[in-house]
């Protein structure tokens, strides 16, 4: 292994789990401007001295301002870490970080608080050798797990020469060492439904019900599921919300569904299936989160390969079903590599952990494409 990886890895893993510790200890859910400003505060109090931070606009209004600190170096090249302080878990579900032999439990461990310091813990390590890059940033937003907004900071960023995302890392099939390089599109469709309330006891049928509507528009939806198809397209109705007495037509409601596919394209036929009427009930539908797909593995297998010589271990890229910050500046910086954060499990559940040996293990791999990056930049310049 290149003796930079090692020395820095020395640095990083000597202070992993104690940032941890402290960042899971504040719950911070989307949308809680609270939880995300104790949140940053405590990234702050990590950041190295060298780093400026600023407070820019949240790409969902009335959320709290993102974080973007800055090192400026000496050198070329310009590179985004990025990841997002925010999880699923409301305020009474959220558990503080637990320590269970193999296993950091807690609230965000995986998805992405672990992530997050060792995004910082290699911009530390950076800050110490300016001469090896101009612009190291670090952004953390405050709305990745609920965004119904297009992203804001594409345009920033848009001359960088990489962008590494520390969301989850993972094993390839044969113990790889494996980032993402490949995602589906994400979106979500919302239904609302508007009918006509009665006493379901003694008038029902001069009611228009929303519920029975919108039920058969979940069944229409899922008709189009086809993960073996040539869109790889997954449409799972999620959240379904009607009525509120039991004797009583219910007049509203509203049904959510999650949809995935290689394009966002693959999306338009699902919306175009939804009617506006079902039985006297009106039905509005919209698309209201687009996330484009992600394919950078061209871009980053050259990277990859030579990484892996720095490591003394293969780096693959991987592909994965899930959304993440890292798709939309993929649109403008090709050299996109995510999932850079250590492994685990349970992401969005009470039982969310991180491995601790793979707080040190990735911390080595992102600090060797780190160092590849760099390199190729510098004999470009």
């Amino acid at each position: 292994m290149d003796p930079w990886i090692t020395a820095g890895a020395d640095q990083i893993s000597a202070r992993t789990e104690r940032e941890l510790e402290a960042l899971v200890a504040v719950s911070s859910p989307s949308s809680d401007v609270r939880g995300a400003e104790e949140a940053i505060a405590v990234v702050r109090a990590f950041l190295p001295e060298e780093a400026q931070s600023e407070r820019i606009p949240c790409s969902t209004p009335a959320f709290a301002p993102d974080l973007l600190a800055t090192v400026t170096g000496e050198g070329k090249g310009k590179l985004l870490l990025l990841g997002h302080i925010d999880t699923v878990v409301a305020h009474g579900g959220h558990r503080p970080m637990t320590f269970d032999g193999p296993r950091l439990g807690g609230s965000g461990t995986v998805d992405m608080k672990g992530g997050d310091v060792l995004a910082l813990g290699v911009l530390r390590v950076l800050a110490q050798e300016p001469q090896l890059f101009h612009t190291a940033a670090l952004l953390l937003v405050c709305d990745e797990e609920w965004r119904s907004e297009p992203f804001a900071h594409v345009e920033r960023f848009a001359d960088y020469d990489a962008c590494l995302c520390f969301e989850a890392g993972e094993r390839g099939s044969d113990g790889e060492e494996g980032v993402v390089v490949h995602r589906k599109a994400a979106g979500t469709v919302r239904v609302k439904a508007t009918g006509v309330s009665a006493h379901s006891g003694s008038a029902p049928d001069r009611g228009a019900n929303a519920l029975l509507a919108l039920a058969r528009v979940a069944v229409g939806v899922a008709a189009h599921h086809r993960p073996d198809g040539d869109q790889r397209l997954t449409v799972v109705p999620t959240v379904m919300r009607s009525g509120g007495a039991v004797n009583v037509v219910p007049a509203e409601g509203e049904l959510m569904c999650d949809l995935r596919a290689d394009s966002l394209e693959a999306f338009d036929p699902v919306l175009a299936d939804i009617p506006t009427e079902i039985d006297g009930v009106t039905l509005q539908a919209e698309l209201m989160r687009r996330w484009p797909g992600m394919d950078t593995r061209e871009a980053t297998a050259p990277v990859l390969a030579a990484a892996s010589q720095r490591l003394g271990r293969t780096i693959i890229g991987v592909g994965r079903g899930g959304a993440s910050d890292a798709s939309h500046l993929a649109t403008a910086v090709g050299l996109t590599v995510d999932g850079l954060g250590p492994r685990g499990g349970g992401a969005h559940t009470p039982g969310e952990f991180v491995l601790r040996s793979s707080l040190r293990e990735r911390a080595e791999v992102a600090l060797a494409i780190v160092a590849e990056i760099l390199a190729q930049g510098s004999s470009r310049g």
